[in-house]
């Protein structure tokens, strides 16, 4: 190739369309209608053609347009407008400001490997890239102070066609940074600024882009630069792409390379949140620069680190969740290792459940949990099965206590809200309802919205997602060489007034997109009524090496071509943010049926509640907090099956019975005016339930009050006075677990209140009455440690038939007296019975200090030698 040189054609705007430009590289606009409905104006057959890329958009109209536009009053009025609410709203208060104060604000690095801000920055797969990007808009609405780190893929994620069979073919593009909302961070001579990171026998370069976003800036890391090999290039080439060779470079890049970005713009977290395990060498980046800063012990580090670690866990899926094995680990990271004072077996035990297996490999979600002081999982289901699957990480330690909480994902809701529903919303809830929606009672004028508009208004949206399927399908057929003569047939696909049922997210086989045909007649029949017409609108991706997954498709789009039922199912193909946006806003039902429990969250079927569509699911995932009889239906109740082949069966005539005999008929009972009403209160009932409770603003004021603000003010904490809290609380934590191997409960008393006093518990007649009090004293063998350096407690509940405690909570037993010279004291407590049945107790030892994140940190617990398993 020649030697080439290059220089970048920048749009001449005009002196009084200047603002354009700020506005066009602010993903601001992207929540703002307003601001969307201004680069409309400029051109809008462009602004389709350009994606929605305002910035692209401006590269490509016209000078003369242009010229044009700088003299149009009105456009003019509506551009000074845009400008003057994105400078107040930089510059305006928050509810961070108002909630944590204005002075001393921390610092949170968000880390995510995927990032959905809008399909002109196609960065994103799927549900966790777009919950990334929902998460940053919420963050900068509500002022926390936060900055996103993730990868600039050169070919993003496929785009999707299918071909003449219905299988799915995958199409790299190569995105064009110059023409897209991204800019790149230069040094003060205008260079870029580059950051270096080590992989095996070379350093890699890359160069860092900013995207702002509201309030919040995003860096994107970019290897594509002519410092690196062409293999090193192509480090950032595709999102979930290639081997897990390139996986484990992108994710050293991403996780090292991340945070030596931030480094090098002078940006330094007070806390670090990594969105799923792909971050997780972060949290060892951390350890080695405050290592290299302040010569400290590994273990010293860790505990300067670890409180300030946040980790929020996705998928259950095995595939989702990134392992590398050792040769692979060694290659890529046997030269780091030593920069953290460690040894190659220490540091490939902070990947693994079980420590000393040599043939385990590293996985990133356990390096992610064992070096974060919070960890979450997306709903309350998923934090009960996150809770039972990484429990062994805290051996003996009841499945409940397991230090994983759930806070349950949300949707950012000026993003995915219709503007017609918004302008409803506007005129009937409170003022500021997109703002403050920590409130339910914001929520509660939905009930003074007008049957009618809120019926007429909802038409209108599944109108446009009716022209929208349309074009889009003959797009499809002219890529496939349809004849012209069949592209009519695509003008009479799908009816305006037939029930619409949408289906839409990533094709893999426990969502379980064919459920609906696994009664092929049955289906047929019901699309096909004249009576009571029902469509369905199918779109997704499967991932490139999910065999399962496409062959899900082939099968949904086999069934379409059906002569009798191709008016009324349509595959949208190429499922980006603008379908998703078009189909939640524009369908009637929103139908979700996985495989409990293997559905983390979901967040599409909220942004169709936003917008008065009703869900139908399985109780997976959010619908367990989403559901309720009066806003929405539920496929069984919450069943789990060992034989999916049956369960498949039970499930899809659950479903089918439900539409035959309740969905449908509702749909299409209509008074005299020709309105649902029954349907519409359900749209009503939904809304006001859903939307206050499921937005990203909840989500992240959550994270901010729960997370961050504890978690800066802990990192504050231990690195403040040269690291000696730091270094104290790693030396107590030496010392704790070198003595625990001593520890012994050596005695357990247990006696019931009579009137006189106390008395032995009989053990061979243990009954007792509801309202009987019970004393516990313990003896316990401390050794080398004192008795403020544990909680001795009593745990006691309700035993099951093996005489196991079940939902126990424990009783904090008090130091009571020493007992002689060998380190060995008595705890002593009173527990009430309050309840009838079984109960069982058992005397329990834990680490105990007030640096602690959580009891459990160490992952030690020492039980009695035999659990008392009264029946009382």
């Amino acid at each position: 190739m020649p030697s080439v040189r290059t220089f970048t054609v920048l749009p001449a705007l005009p002196d009084t369309l200047k603002d354009l430009e700020l506005i066009a590289k602010n993903m601001f606009w992207s929540w703002n209608a307003e601001f969307a409905e201004l680069f409309q104006r400029i051109d809008g057959n462009l602004w389709t053609a350009c994606g929605h890329n305002p910035v692209r958009l401006l590269g490509s109209v016209s000078q003369a347009r242009l010229e044009s536009l700088s003299k149009n009053e009105s456009f003019l009025i509506g551009l000074n407008q845009a400008a003057e609410k994105l400078k107040s709203y930089l510059n305006g208060p928050t509810w961070f400001d108002k909630v944590c104060g204005e002075s001393a604000k921390p610092l949170v690095a968000y880390f995510s490997a995927e990032v959905g801000i809008h399909e002109c920055l196609p960065i994103y797969a799927g549900g966790l890239g777009i919950l990334a990007g929902d998460h940053l808009k919420s963050a900068s609405d509500l002022g926390v102070p936060l900055v996103g780190v993730g990868l600039l893929y050169q070919k993003g994620y496929f785009r999707q066609y299918l071909n003449v069979d219905g299988w799915q073919q995958e199409l790299y593009v190569d995105n064009n940074f110059d023409t897209m909302p991204v800019e790149l961070v230069r040094k003060s001579s205008g260079r870029p600024l580059t950051i270096s990171v080590e992989y095996p026998g070379r350093c890699v370069s890359a160069q860092i882009w900013c995207v702002p976003i509201g309030r919040v800036k995003l860096y994107l890391l970019d290897t594509n630069i002519p410092a690196n090999s062409s293999a090193d290039r192509m480090i950032t080439a595709s999102l979930y792409g290639g081997d897990v060779e390139l996986r484990i470079r992108q994710e050293i890049m991403l996780g090292i390379g991340g945070l030596k970005a931030l480094a090098a713009m002078d940006i330094t977290p007070n806390a670090c949140h990594m969105n799923e395990g792909h971050a997780a060498f972060m949290a060892l980046e951390r350890i080695r620069q405050l290592r290299s800063a302040t010569n400290m012990t590994f273990e010293e580090a860790v505990e300067a680190t670890r409180s300030s670690n946040i980790f929020t866990i996705h998928t259950l899926v095995k595939a989702g969740l990134d392992e590398f094995r050792v040769p692979l680990m060694d290659k890529y990271l046997g030269g780091y290792f030593p920069h953290l004072g460690i040894t190659r077996n220490q540091f490939l035990s902070l990947g693994r459940m079980l420590p000393d297996d040599d043939d385990e490999p590293f996985k990133m979600p356990v390096l992610a949990i064992k070096l974060s002081s919070y960890i979450n999982g997306v709903s309350k289901l998923h934090g009960q099965i996150s809770r039972q699957m990484w429990g062994s990480l805290w051996p003996a330690i009841p499945v409940k206590e397991v230090p994983i909480i759930s806070i349950t994902n949300g949707v950012h809701i000026k993003s995915w809200l219709s503007e017609e529903i918004a302008c409803l919303y506007d005129r009937y809830l409170d003022p500021g309802w997109a703002d403050g929606t920590f409130s339910n009672t914001a929520w509660n004028g939905v009930e003074d919205i007008p049957d009618e508009q809120l019926w007429r208004v909802h038409q209108r949206c599944k109108e446009q997602l009716l022209v929208f399927a349309r074009n889009r399908l003959k797009d499809q057929m002219r890529r496939r060489g349809t004849y012209h003569t069949e592209l009519n047939w695509a003008e009479e696909v799908l009816d305006p007034e037939a029930l619409t049922i949408g289906f839409a997210r990533r094709f893999v086989g426990y969502k379980r997109a064919n459920l609906l045909l696994k009664d092929p007649q049955r289906l047929v029949k019901l699309l096909t009524n004249p009576q009571r017409l029902v469509q369905i609108i199918f779109a997704g991706k499967a991932h490139p090496r999910d065999t399962e997954g496409k062959d899900i498709i082939r099968q949904v789009i086999h069934f379409a071509d059906q002569q009798d039922v191709r008016r009324r199912i349509v595959f949208l193909e190429d499922y980006d943010i603008d379908v998703a946006r078009v189909m939640v806003r524009g369908v009637d039902v929103w139908l979700s049926n996985p495989r409990r429990p293997m559905e983390a969250s979901g967040t599409s079927g909220m942004k169709a509640a936003l917008n008065g569509v009703l869900n139908i699911s399985t109780l997976d995932g959010w619908w367990c907090e989403g559901y309720t009889p009066q806003g929405g239906w539920a496929i069984g109740a919450g069943e789990s099956y060992d034989d999916h082949d049956y369960q498949d069966q039970v499930e899809s005539h659950a479903l089918y019975n439900m539409l035959e005999n309740e969905i449908v008929p509702l749909y299409y009972t209509r008074c005299a005016d020709n309105l649902p009403r029954a349907w519409i209160r359900r749209i009503k009932n939904s809304i006001e339930w859903i939307a206050p409770r499921f937005n990203t603003h909840r989500m992240v004021a959550e994270y901010t009050r729960r997370f961050y603000n504890p978690a800066a003010a802990r990192q504050q904490y231990l690195t403040c006075d040269a690291m000696a809290k730091a270094k104290e609380f790693a030396s107590w934590k030496a010392n704790v677990k070198k003595a625990w191997p001593e520890l012994a409960v050596k005695d357990v008393k247990i006696e019931v209140k009579n009137g006189q006093g106390y008395e032995p518990l009989n053990p061979k007649q243990p009954r007792l009455k509801v309202g009987s009090e019970i004393s516990v004293s313990a003896l316990v063998k401390l050794g080398n440690i004192g008795p403020g350096d544990v909680s001795v407690e009593l745990y006691h509940g309700p035993v099951d038939s093996h005489g196991n405690i079940t939902d126990g909570s424990a009783l904090k037993l008090d130091h009571a007296q020493t007992a002689g010279q060998d380190g060995e004291h008595w705890f002593a407590g009173l527990m009430s019975c309050k309840a009838t049945g079984r109960h069982g107790v058992a005397v329990r030892v834990l680490p105990r200090h007030p640096d602690l994140a959580n009891p459990y940190e160490l992952s030690l617990i020492l039980w009695e030698a035999v659990p008392a398993k009264q029946g009382t």
